[in-house]
């Protein structure tokens, strides 16, 4: 697959000294909406970077996320709060999974989930770094595919994530333009299979 596991990594938090736990507590607490562009980035265990992406992404809590990658292919994840669709343009090929299997122990769960974060996750500052507020998110479970998770917080903003994997990868993600708690559509949040497109897995 192409595009690594990233669901939704986004938005803002807390007070102005606050560290990153606080911040994201903060944020869990009262961002129920965000967007934003980002871009994406996969550097191998030697730290060659490997895939290069971008495009636009939303989120409404709880449970429901989109990222469109428009860069360099076209591909469309949608979390509509039952399952998660996963449409690849060029292949014309659709897959969906129950969202449960899929989010826990992802970003997804972490700030497009509920509020039960340390339910999931050990939390913990990470301290000061390239001029960002850094938490810690292990995963409690073992049934993940990233070891642990790493957001970078900018004042009131979370900027920045750092996901790595089981295999020494490191996927970064780049937050701009973001938005809190815009309006968004409901069916912005809601996938239909083109017609034509092979869809793998149930319905």
């Amino acid at each position: 697959m192409r595009v690594l596991s990233l669901f939704l990594a986004l938005v803002f938090a807390g007070a102005a000294h606050a560290g990153g736990v606080e911040r994201l507590k903060a944020f869990i607490a009262g961002a129920r909406t965000a967007e934003a562009d980002f871009t994406q980035t996969v550097a191998d265990k030697n730290g060659r970077v490997t895939q290069q992406a971008s495009g636009k992404m939303a989120f409404a809590r709880p449970g429901r996320f989109r990222w469109d990658y428009v860069k360099p292919y076209e591909q469309i994840i949608v979390g509509d709060g039952a399952k998660l669709w996963l449409y690849d343009v060029d292949l014309e090929q659709v897959t969906v999974k129950p969202l449960g299997d899929v989010v826990a122990g992802t970003p997804a769960a972490l700030l497009a989930g509920d509020n039960a974060i340390e339910k999931y996750f050990s939390l913990k500052n990470a301290g000061e770094g390239g001029g960002l507020e850094w938490l810690e998110a292990t995963p409690k479970t073992r049934d993940t595919t990233f070891d642990r998770i790493r957001m970078g917080f900018k004042g009131d903003a979370l900027v920045q994530m750092e996901l790595f994997d089981h295999f020494g990868q490191r996927t970064t993600l780049k937050l701009s333009g973001l938005v809190r708690n815009p309006r968004i559509a409901p069916g912005r949040f809601s996938f239909t299979p083109p017609k034509g497109a092979d869809v793998i897995g149930g319905e």
